[in-house]
Order: structure tokens, then sequence, then C-alpha cells
């Protein structure tokens, strides 16, 4: 009979440990072959003295698994991680940042530097506050903003990072931020341990972009937010050093398909020059659906239709959709017409425009009648009336300010492209 009750009890704890998740085949070689025999046994002879053991008491016999009854873990607060910027002229690279920052941690937190502050350390920003803080909130990777943030890293907003916001480490790229002063703004991030260093991502930079701007457009006069550019001899293009890679749009891409009876909605443009009013107008456009489908035009395309050429070229024009928290899926180099064949293969209940746009002619054909003769087209109104001309006319009309902050910063990113090294991450 004191067999038969320990047996029973021991069913009883192994049934135990299954309930509680143990059973996963970890423990497996204690209670089978000779090595289970043994330990049965022995848990025999100290228990009841069955074999003419001592007879200990009751409890040894859960001596042996109170090492492997896991403990209940304490809840670990999330690894908080900051990195700030300018976000002026929104980019795949700041994009990429922040994707590289949010891996260091959990939860990414980001600092807009003020306008004040990109004045004095920068020159003029392009963008609103308002219209930054749209941008990086629309960042799939982006958990929290913080506005108004200084472009230094002092001691005072250092703390106030670290108990206020439970800030862990706080992020920058390999490239050096300087003050005017020539001192490093993350000095004391460095000193207190609490800064982590990702790669910087090749080929853009705000800097860059006015300089295509300003070379696209010759003159001032050439941009007409009607018609276009006046004449092709009044452009110059400046060519992009970006290296498109498939990894880099596995790293942006959600890697998802819409699910069975999903209402797929699509929506098609340029995107050039992603600004605040592409964020508002995907993010209506999400609302109608469950599934975001975007189409980005190719270079050749837009050129014709608009009469130039786009700032920034296909690929980087993809990243910048698909970096959006409101995208799910893009098609690279989307046809203008919308198609039957379209419709059918990725499944589209709906075909949605905004109110504002770019460019084109009234002659055209129109790229949307087919869904609009099925009943599936449907015009939104955009929330936001900025276009990415009228980025590129706050630019021209402040050209001298601009060429001379372009000028300030292209000698120190020339610097960093001398001394640059490889350097591990992506």
């Amino acid at each position: 009979r004191a067999v038969l009750l320990h047996l029973k009890m021991m069913m009883g704890l192994l049934a135990f440990e299954n309930n509680q998740g143990l059973w996963n085949g970890g423990y497996y070689s204690q209670f089978f072959g000779i090595g289970g025999v043994m330990v049965t046994v022995a848990i025999l002879w100290l228990s009841t003295g069955y074999f003419g053991g001592i007879g200990a008491p009751f409890a040894p016999y859960f001596w042996p698994y109170l090492g492997q009854v896991p403990k209940k873990k304490e809840r670990q607060r999330p690894v908080r991680v900051y990195m700030d910027g300018c976000f002026d002229l929104m980019h795949y690279g700041h994009a990429n940042a922040l994707r590289q920052a949010k891996l260091l941690g959990d939860q990414l937190v980001v600092g807009v530097v003020s306008d004040e502050e990109i004045v004095v350390n920068k020159g003029p920003p392009v963008l609103s506050m308002e219209e930054r803080l749209t941008l990086v909130s629309g960042l799939k990777w982006v958990d929290e903003v913080i506005p108004n943030a200084p472009y230094e890293i002092t001691e005072e907003f250092m703390n106030t990072l670290f108990s206020k916001y439970n800030i862990d480490y706080i992020i920058h790229g390999d490239d050096p931020c300087l003050l005017p002063d020539g001192t490093d703004a993350y000095a004391l991030a460095k000193k207190a341990g609490r800064y982590k260093q990702i790669r910087r991502t090749e080929g853009v930079s705000s800097t860059d972009i006015v300089g295509r701007i300003l070379q696209t457009f010759k003159h001032k006069e050439g941009v007409n937010e009607n018609a276009g550019v006046e004449s092709c001899d009044q452009m110059k293009t400046q060519l992009s050093n970006f290296l498109p890679t498939s990894r880099r749009i596995m790293q942006f891409s959600n890697g998802q398909a819409p699910s069975p009876g999903a209402r797929v909605v699509y929506i098609d443009g340029a995107f050039d020059l992603f600004h605040a009013g592409h964020v508002e107008i995907l993010r209506s456009a999400r609302q109608l659906g469950d599934f975001l489908l975007v189409g980005v035009h190719d270079d050749q395309s837009i050129r014709e239709k608009r009469g130039y050429p786009p700032i920034m070229h296909l690929h980087e024009r993809t990243l910048g959709v698909l970096a959006c928290r409101y995208v799910d899926e893009v098609i690279i180099g989307a046809p203008l017409e919308v198609s039957r064949d379209m419709i059918t293969t990725f499944n589209i209940s709906l075909v949605v425009h905004g109110t504002v746009v770019e460019g084109g002619s009234a002659s055209e054909v129109d790229p949307y009648a087919l869904p609009k003769s099925m009943g599936i087209f449907q015009v939104v109104t955009s929330p936001k009336t900025i276009t990415s001309v009228s980025v590129a006319t706050r630019i021209i009309d402040n050209h001298e300010a601009y060429k001379k902050r372009n000028l300030k910063k292209k000698a120190s990113e020339d610097k960093y492209y001398t001394q640059k090294k490889f350097v591990y991450g992506d």
C-alpha cells in the first residue's frame, strides 16, 4: 500500500508539473529508464523507510524538484531608448536610424529639436515643428515623441530623460554631432555610460536633399504649383548616392499579406519628398479598410506626367512610404492606370485618391476610370494642402539662406566621408 501511495503521489506531482508548463521534454530523463527507477527508490527509502531506510518525513519527497519548479518572474521594465534629431526634410535615412535605435531597446522615445535651436545650430528649418512631429509620429518604430527637445544633451535634460521618461540609453549615429563651439553634443551621455551608437545610413541627408532641390530647379520662377516647371532647360538633376538593397527593403517591410476577407484599400502617387501631407492622407486611407496597399510611381512616369523628374528616386521614395506606420504593402513602380488585373491580383476592395493633386495635365486619360465604373473609387479630402512642390518652393524662396546652410554642413559631411570607417550593424 505504501508503494502504491507513493506512486500515486509521484503521478500527482508529474500532473502538477505538466499543468504548470514544465512538461516540455526537459525532465523526461528523470522519470524514465534506470535513472527514473533509482529516483523512485531513493524517495521511497527516504520518506517511509520501506527498504529499511531512515524514515525521513514527507517533505524531502519534493526536494529533488524544488530547483526545477520555476519561480514567478518579476515583470521587468521595458528598456527605453532615446534618440533625437531635427528631422527636417524627413527621409529614409532618418527612418532607418530610428529603426536601428528601436532594435537597441523595447520602446523608442524620439526628441524633435525645436525650430529655435535648429536656427542656432544649423540654419533655418524647412518644415515647421508641427510638420516634423507628424512625420516622426507616423513612423512605425516610434512609440513616443518629445517636442521641442534641445539640440545639446545637457546635464539637466539628461537627468530629465532618466527620471521623467525612464530612458535607459541615448542613441546617435556614428557621424559626429558637434555644437557651434566644436564640442560633442553627446559628451555627457557618453561620460555617464548611457550612450549607444548606430550606423549612419549612406547616400542621403537633409543637406543632400536641399542641394538636389536647388540644383533641380535652377530658378524659382521654374517652380509653379499648378503647372510645374516651365521648361526642362531650367532643371539640373543631382544623382543620388543611395545604394538600394533587397535587405533594406525587407527591414522596412511588414512582411505580411492581408488576411482572408480583409478589405484592401489602394492609393497611389509619387510620394516625393515624403511630407506631413503624405502621412495624413495615408492615415485617412488606412481608416477605410483593413490593409493599405500603396502604389509608388516610377521615375519616368513622374517625369512624363509633371515635366520634371522627382527629387528622390524610386527606391528612396519606396522606403519613405514603407516606413509609415499606416502602410501595409507597396507596389514598387506601380502603373499610373489602375487596371482590372491589378484589382484582381491584389483583391482591391477600394481605390482612393486625395483632393490635393500635384502636376498632371487636364487632357490625360483618367487613370481611375475602371475603379470608378466598378463603383469602388472614393475621393478622400486631403487633411493638409502641403505638396512636394510647396516644400521645394520654401527652399527656393530662401535660396541664399539654404545655400549658406548647405555650405556649412557640406564641410562637416565631407570630413565625415574622408575619415569614414566600416561600422558594424544594420
